[in-house]
């Protein structure tokens, strides 16, 4: 009984980093998510460096 536990309780503490995983092969990437020294690029759909002058 208590390797059955055991094992419960290894799979229940797994899922959220398998949950996790899930979420950064498909990034939810916004104009607001963009670090600093960072725009959206509206043609491509993602953040690019700020262009100098």
């Amino acid at each position: 009984m208590k390797i059955a536990t055991a094992l419960a309780v290894l799979a229940i503490s797994l899922l959220p980093g398998l949950a996790l995983a899930e979420c950064m092969g498909h990034p939810d990437e916004t104009a607001a998510s963009c670090m600093p020294g960072m725009v959206w690029d509206e043609g491509s759909g993602t953040c690019v460096e700020k262009p100098t002058s």
